[in-house]
């Protein structure tokens, strides 16, 4: 996918900035802030997979 640019942050292919990011907006991340980056991270990836769970309990009960 590659890195693209939105109004509120960098972004790498995986969603975040955390992905080997030492620094952004010129100048380097805290320990805390990439905490705080991979646990969003985290939480969005969850979702992701609540929502695929769902999607194929929906298409088995469909079948």
């Amino acid at each position: 996918m590659g890195q693209t640019e939105g109004p509120e942050e960098k972004t790498m292919h995986c969603g975040t900035s955390c992905c080997g990011a030492e620094y952004e907006d010129g100048r380097f991340l805290t320990k805390d802030e990439k905490v705080k980056m991979l646990l969003e991270y985290k939480e969005k990836l969850e979702q992701e997979v609540k929502g695929i769970e769902e999607t194929i309990s929906s298409l088995k009960k469909a079948a």
